[in-house]
């Protein structure tokens, strides 16, 4: 079983990119607004990627986007 222990870092920094950067968007906004940005710009959903690829991903979206 893998580390749960790993999310937490993973959910501060999303946290804090949402309150920083976007924090008038619900979070179901954010969330749906990265994973449409996401696959228009990488053609596929991300499924797979790790929490750290995954946080580099949503960094580079809200410095796009937000």
């Amino acid at each position: 079983m893998r580390n749960p222990n790993r999310l937490n870092n993973f959910y501060d920094e999303i946290k804090e990119l949402h309150k920083t950067y976007c924090p008038d968007w619900r979070f179901n906004q954010l969330i749906l607004n990265y994973l449409s940005w996401y696959y228009n710009k990488y053609k596929h959903d991300g499924f797979y990627d790790e929490e750290n690829k995954t946080l580099d991903k949503f960094k580079e979206f809200i410095k796009e986007i937000c």
